[in-house]
């Protein structure tokens, strides 16, 4: 086998008995939706982010789609995100009716423009939704402080940070609300799809708790406001609850990797991750740049190394979003970094050996 940016075979294999025993407890309790690993996870995830209220759901999208919900954002309203992102958030913003509004990132850490969110908010803005992209948070003082003058509340979206924090503070917990994603992938992930929203706000957690089963307040009862069938499942909820007890050694296994990327490959002409001033970085990916990118990758390719891009299509060039009207050359640096970036293997079970292969390949290709 080759060598790719994600594998989680080493890790299962750790972990194994831990995973497996999971399972069978579930299978064992009689109760297989909505029980107490659910609830159980739901009490540990809210405590590890200091809000009050998570409430587990199916996966990161339906996370995001249903926080917009509970935060009444809808038909009409527009939402403020960013374009260098995975689609699945502004997928979320369309599905509830809403706009996405886009400004660009900085070409530092790649992360949302805050300077730039003040001129795109209008009578119709109901909600801020910054990316902490690629395992770092935005810059949220200044963008709670805009969101506090107009009155309008922050979605964080937190699928690719788990554990990151910014002056102290954790993703997830600066904003209204936050949304999560544990696909196998993620920093903390299940071994399926999985999502949650984290609030500290009771109507909004009241809200979520109705919209994820249905628009129920209880079970086959009345629809209140129609909803979803978005339920996080019991053997994933044991599975993450296990797994939530390791995420801080799962944090440390990416920023040694990581280190040894910045030690391996300094240098080198590639750009490497920049740490935004009061970051504490997780790496969900080791994103690098290089204005050869395409050649590079293939050289890799030959040498049984596959990497990935993070992302090589801005969302607003997409032709599902054609219709909001955004032209090529309006958000430049998301473009210009569509062109350059791409992601290195980055796991924390990601044995020193291999990775100084792909160190070593990249020096030679570089060369």
């Amino acid at each position: 086998m080759g060598t790719s940016v994600w594998d989680y075979l080493a890790e299962y294999e750790a972990e194994r008995d831990d995973i497996l025993d999971a399972v069978d407890g579930v299978f064992r309790s009689g109760r297989l939706v909505l029980g107490d690993s659910v609830a159980g996870f739901e009490s540990d995830f809210a405590a590890y982010h200091g809000v009050r209220h998570c409430v587990g759901v199916d996966n990161g999208t339906n996370a995001l789609v249903l926080a917009l919900r509970a935060l009444q954002v809808g038909p009409g309203d527009e939402v403020i995100t960013v374009s260098n992102t995975a689609a699945p958030t502004v997928v979320a913003i369309d599905s509830v009716g809403a706009t996405p509004v886009f400004v660009d990132v900085r070409p530092s850490d790649y992360l949302m423009d805050v300077s730039q969110v003040a001129a795109a908010i209008t009578p119709r803005t109901k909600c801020l939704l910054p990316v902490h992209l690629y395992g770092q948070c935005v810059d949220m003082a200044p963008l709670q402080a805009l969101a506090e003058a107009h009155g309008i509340p922050v979605l964080e979206d937190v699928a690719q940070a788990h554990g990151a924090t910014h002056h102290g503070r954790i993703a997830g917990g600066m904003g209204e609300a936050a949304a999560f994603s544990f696909y196998p992938t993620k920093v903390l992930g299940a071994y399926g799809d999985g999502g949650a929203v984290i609030t500290s706000d009771d109507k909004v957690e009241e809200r979520l708790r109705r919209l994820r089963y249905y628009g129920m307040a209880e079970r086959y009862y009345v629809v209140e406001t129609p909803g979803h069938n978005s339920r996080l499942d019991e053997v994933h909820a044991e599975i993450l609850r296990r797994k939530l007890r390791r995420l801080d050694t799962y944090l440390a296994g990416r920023r040694a990797v990581a280190r040894r990327y910045a030690e391996g490959l300094a240098d080198t002409e590639l750009v490497l991750p920049h740490v935004a001033d009061g970051n504490e970085h997780v790496y969900y990916v080791y994103v690098v740049r290089h204005p050869d990118r395409d050649r590079i990758i293939e050289e890799l390719r030959s040498r049984d190394i596959f990497l990935n891009i993070s992302y090589p299509w801005p969302v607003h060039t997409m032709t599902g979003f054609d219709h909001l009207g955004y032209a090529t050359g309006s958000l430049p640096v998301t473009e210009a970094l569509a062109k350059q970036i791409f992601s290195l293997p980055m796991y924390p079970s990601l044995d020193p050996s291999v990775q100084d292969k792909v160190i070593d390949a990249l020096h030679e290709v570089l060369r």
